[in-house]
């Protein structure tokens, strides 16, 4: 027997076919919303992040700005660049693609985004919203997660559900949702006691560590619900071959292309979830949808634009 998988692209597109309307709907009133996002230096795999949410706004009909400074910008410098983009009527979502350079102060940076327009969900304003369950602008990769559950059928009110990992970016926004959503939520980390018997209380099991493969069959619920949120590159053979000894056409994936992206989770899982995300195509797209859907919500609540949706709800 083998996991049911738990399609991100499919409802992806779910997703963008509902905001389609309400895109329509926003330019009939003369309103197209912007996203704004911010890369600074040039590291690659910040490129590819920032490409693919430039192409999903192209692809919806979104406006966009991709505003590059040299790596070398000072943290007052960036805070200024940031300011500009709060005052611009025409942007109405910013995003400060991470990491930044050393020398920046992270924190003060992501704190002057103005929290109507803070569409990565990050600002204190935004977390204390959710915290306290009001209506907010949410980290975009949990609210993610919600929508596969949602979309998939699997019921989390009175599940037990665990999340691995503790960051601000996943792990903690995780744990609130799934609490706002009526599950019995555990959220644990690597100094957790005996992390795999914690996981195997789980209904719903929602990997988010960081290290390769780590979340092992011995982890797993039979039937479980597992959210692999993780999506580490693998260059090395030694230790691709260790994870993927079962699975030859990933292991031709790292010949050819010198890399295989894998999750948090073993794909040996497969045999003892009763579902599963798949990386790549799991989580990751859904992460890139809520972008979208933040944005698209904050134009409407900005402009005082009431539009009901099945996703982006004020």
């Amino acid at each position: 027997m083998s996991a049911r998988t738990l399609n991100g692209n499919a409802i992806r597109d779910q997703i963008y076919a509902e905001l389609a309307g309400e895109i329509a709907a926003l330019a009939a009133a003369g309103i197209r919303p912007g996203l704004a996002a911010v890369r600074v230096g040039d590291d690659p795999a910040s490129k590819l992040y920032v490409t693919s949410k430039i192409a999903a706004c192209e692809k919806l009909g979104l406006a966009s700005f991709h505003v590059t400074p040299p790596a070398t910008i000072s943290t007052d410098e960036l805070l200024a660049l940031v300011g500009e983009l709060n005052a611009r009527d025409d942007v109405d979502g910013i995003l400060v693609q991470m990491p930044l350079p050393r020398h920046i102060d992270s924190k003060r940076i992501l704190d002057a985004v103005s929290p109507e327009k803070d569409v990565d969900g990050f600002h204190p304003v935004n977390v204390g919203h959710l915290v306290a369950g009001r209506p907010t602008l949410v980290a975009c990769t949990p609210a993610g997660v919600m929508e596969i559950l949602r979309r998939s059928g699997i019921a989390t009110e009175g599940a037990n559900a665990v999340v691995i990992g503790r960051s601000d970016i996943v792990g903690k926004p995780m744990a609130l949702l799934l609490l706002h959503a009526n599950a019995t939520v555990t959220i644990c980390h690597s100094k957790s006691r005996d992390l795999p018997g914690i996981a195997r209380r789980a209904d719903i099991l929602v990997a988010a560590i960081g290290r390769a493969a780590m979340v092992t069959p011995d982890f797993v619920k039979p039937g479980a619900a597992v959210i692999d949120v993780g999506q580490i590159v693998v260059r090395d053979s030694g230790e691709a071959e260790r994870i993927f000894a079962k699975f030859p056409a990933k292991l031709e994936s790292l010949r050819a292309k010198g890399s295989v992206l894998v999750g948090d989770v073993h794909p040996e899982v497969a045999e003892v979830a009763g579902a599963l995300t798949p990386v790549p195509g799991g989580v990751g797209p859904l992460t890139i949808a809520m972008l979208m859907s933040n944005t698209v919500r904050a134009a409407r609540v900005r402009r005082g634009v009431e539009l009901v949706g099945v996703v982006g709800r004020a």
